[in-house]
């Protein structure tokens, strides 16, 4: 292993890179893991972030998010009858519930997912 030094004023400071150059987007539930791993679980948080696995660690957890949400609010509609017919018939009831049914699924992705 052969190491690389820039020189900094009078200081020789190691060129370091990790070796996961890939760009991850991470969302809100991934936002929410990162700052629940930052005050609950600091030594898991520091040992993600010094082996680079961080971010992918992250990304991952949003997107499973975001599938599990996918996947929750229609099933739920389905099954309490929030359908197509009620939105023509009560546009107020229907936003009513749909958005009951999102904070549901969401707080049960929150409580599966994020702050596992």
């Amino acid at each position: 292993m052969k190491l690389t030094y820039t020189k900094v004023g009078d200081y020789y400071i190691p060129n370091l890179a990790l070796d996961d150059d890939a760009e991850y987007e991470i969302g809100i539930y991934g936002r929410m893991r990162q700052q629940y791993l930052e005050e609950h679980h600091h030594s898991t948080y520091t040992s993600l972030l010094l082996t680079g696995k961080l971010w992918k660690h992250l990304a991952d957890i949003d997107a499973a998010c975001h599938e599990c949400m996918d996947f929750l609010i229609p099933t739920m509609a389905k099954k309490e009858g929030v359908t197509e017919t009620l939105k023509a018939a009560n546009q107020m009831e229907w936003v009513g519930r749909m958005t009951n049914i999102r904070s549901r699924a969401e707080e049960i992705v929150l409580h599966e997912l994020v702050y596992a």
